[in-house]
């Protein structure tokens, strides 16, 4: 495969891979921690410190891509995976909930500067535009491959070792994914367009509120967090206190959506060269709402079963993975190349203020009222999110490019019309 013959993209790839399976394992011992730490409040702490993560990634993702096009790229993208590295060696030995708080502060904060700085790097090393879209699938099948394998091995390696070790196979990662990003080549970044630094910050969120399409991918992101907070920050206790599961059950519980997101994304390339990304994602937000009405369902009706809540949240993964996998496509029919770093950085801060909200409701919510309240609420904003990407999102945004006129994207260039028709 060409992509794969690329050398730079090759070990920036495997420093991604390394990377996301440290933190996949990290994901599954701070749960962990959580519940070591706080007992039946885990859910609360693993909530607040998740919030702590998107409060980071709101606040600090648009800066660095402000940023990203004056700075060292490898230099900076290098220094982060050192920082996080540090960061999580510490996590094993705190001995109070608010160190987790400040901790993990540290540790997205590291993160939020890092991934819009790694994303905008892809297309400079992949220049070809067929190339570039199977980079932009290879990433996400990479996440997806994380969400499913981390906690198996999690789970064999709890079989072993104290979770608290976990943390160390993480810190690792960073450390390798270092290396590799120190052995790219990375070429200097393209000059903004925009000279004032809050200009450059909110670029791509501008660009998102006066474009149909990606509007509807924000109320799309609500669907995802809705939906994907039930699994993130309540499959701790749920499994442990109302399956009566151990730690392994933990992360195989978490296996099982990863497993639906795989398979999902595994599909999703034959699918979207035949289906408009519309349909696509307008379908995965249909099997969110299903999937957290199910989980309602569980609940409310005494019907706690490990095969019912593996199907559940499989279901889940699945529809994550169908909103998810075709976002980059469409962020990249949306906007002119030097604009891609702003729009990949407005995705990620609005992708991560929709978890803002959810987070607290599924820990918070989800510890003093009980689960079938918080997510009831959860399946509501699920809901809310697929009615409006219905409503913003125009049903033949694009289709017509091939006998009429194409509208400029922002920026003042018109957007190429197959891109944009297989986009739409």
């Amino acid at each position: 495969m060409r992509l794969f013959a690329n050398r730079d993209y090759r070990r920036l790839f495997s420093a991604q891979i390394i990377a996301l399976f440290g933190t996949g394992l990290a994901t599954v011992a701070l749960g962990l921690l959580a519940y070591d730490l706080a007992g039946p409040s885990a859910g609360a702490v693993l909530g607040t410190a998740l919030t702590i993560k998107m409060v980071m990634y709101v606040v600090i993702a648009p800066i660095a891509a402000a940023y990203v096009d004056r700075l060292p790229r490898r230099t900076l993208l290098t220094a982060l995976d050192a920082v996080r590295a540090v960061v999580v060696l510490a996590l094993p030995f705190v001995t109070e909930v608010w160190h987790i708080y400040l901790l993990v502060g540290l540790l997205q904060a590291a993160s939020a500067a890092f991934t819009p700085t790694f994303q905008a790097v892809i297309p400079d090393i992949v220049t070809e535009e067929s190339a570039y879209v199977r980079a932009l699938s290879a990433s996400q099948v990479a996440s997806t491959m994380e969400s499913l394998l981390s906690p198996v091995l999690a789970a064999v390696a709890l079989a072993f070792l104290s979770f608290d070790r976990l943390f160390l196979g993480t810190s690792a990662g960073f450390l390798l994914s270092a290396l590799l990003v120190l052995s790219t080549r990375i070429p200097e970044a393209r000059p903004s367009t925009h000279t004032r630094v809050w200009d450059r910050a909110t670029a791509g969120i501008r660009t998102f509120l006066r474009t149909p399409r990606l509007r509807g991918i924000m109320a799309l992101n609500l669907a995802v967090a809705a939906a994907g907070s039930i699994v993130v920050v309540n499959t701790v206790n749920y499994v442990r206190d109302e399956l009566g599961g151990s730690q392994s059950a933990v992360a195989w519980m978490l296996a099982a959506s990863g497993g639906g997101t795989l398979l999902a994304a595994l599909a999703l390339p034959r699918v979207l060269d035949r289906v408009a990304a519309r349909t696509v994602m307008v379908t995965g937000a249909g099997i969110l709402v299903g999937g957290t009405a199910a989980a309602v369902t569980l609940v409310a009706a005494g019907l706690t079963t490990w095969t019912g809540t593996a199907i559940v949240w499989a279901l889940i993964g699945i529809g994550m993975a169908l909103v998810i996998t075709p976002t980059g496509k469409v962020l990249r029919a949306s906007v002119e190349p030097n604009a891609i770093p702003g729009a990949f950085a407005a995705q990620f801060s609005l992708s991560h203020l929709a978890w803002l909200i959810t987070y607290p409701i599924a820990g918070l919510l989800g510890t003093n009222v009980g689960f079938a309240a918080a997510w009831s609420a959860l399946a509501a904003l699920a809901g809310a999110g697929a009615i409006g990407a219905l409503l913003l999102w125009p049903r033949h945004d694009g289709r017509g490019a091939a006998t009429g006129p194409v509208a400029p994207v922002p920026g003042g260039r018109p957007a190429d019309r197959s891109t944009l028709s297989k986009a739409a």
